[in-house]
């Protein structure tokens, strides 16, 4: 297994490490499950600077790499939501939207059609696991709710850009 795989192991790894440490919730729990945070949206850029510097682009990390991502995400999501930070309807139109491109995607792959990542949707990524990073340092409901209207925000947007510019991929569905 190369290295860039590795890595977005890693990260998966690390998501129950993570809801582990916030749920046990001893002295400085949130400060420790930050790190692991942070550590595991690191090894996102990484695991694809890896691969794509070191020629290590393979079928399991091209699958692998953005479920590991949802997966992060929506853990910190789940907890946040059930702690009462972040509404739950919040949640539910992050997890349309994944379900939605992820869909999309698959319709395009069945008719011979790779979409690739969009600038918008990296951004949408930076933008959350920062917001994130913010709400696990600090507890304040103004934060909470200025990061949930910017992970909405740039949720939406990437969304909508990916079925504008790829509507051509539903033709004659």
């Amino acid at each position: 297994m190369n290295t860039a795989n590795k890595l977005t192991i890693l990260r998966v790894v690390l998501i129950p490490v993570f809801l582990v440490i916030l749920y046990w919730g001893f002295p400085y729990s949130n400060w420790v499950a930050l790190l692991v945070f942070i550590i595991a949206s690191v090894t996102d850029t990484l695991d694809g600077w890896v691969a794509r510097h070191y020629n290590q682009v393979t079928t399991f990390g091209k699958f692998m790499d953005p479920l590991a991502d949802k997966m992060l995400v929506m853990a910190a999501m789940c907890w946040f939501v059930q702690s009462g930070r972040m509404a739950g309807w919040a949640l539910a139109l992050v997890l349309l939207r994944e379900f939605a491109v992820s869909g999309m995607r698959l319709v395009a792959v069945e008719r011979g059609v790779v979409i690739a990542a969009a600038w918008s949707g990296k951004v949408k990524t930076a933008a959350t696991m920062v917001c994130l990073c913010l709400m696990l340092a600090f507890s304040f409901p103004w934060l909470d709710w200025l990061c949930v209207i910017v992970v909405l925000a740039t949720t939406l947007y990437s969304g909508a850009e990916y079925f504008i510019k790829n509507k051509d991929a539903f033709k004659g569905a």
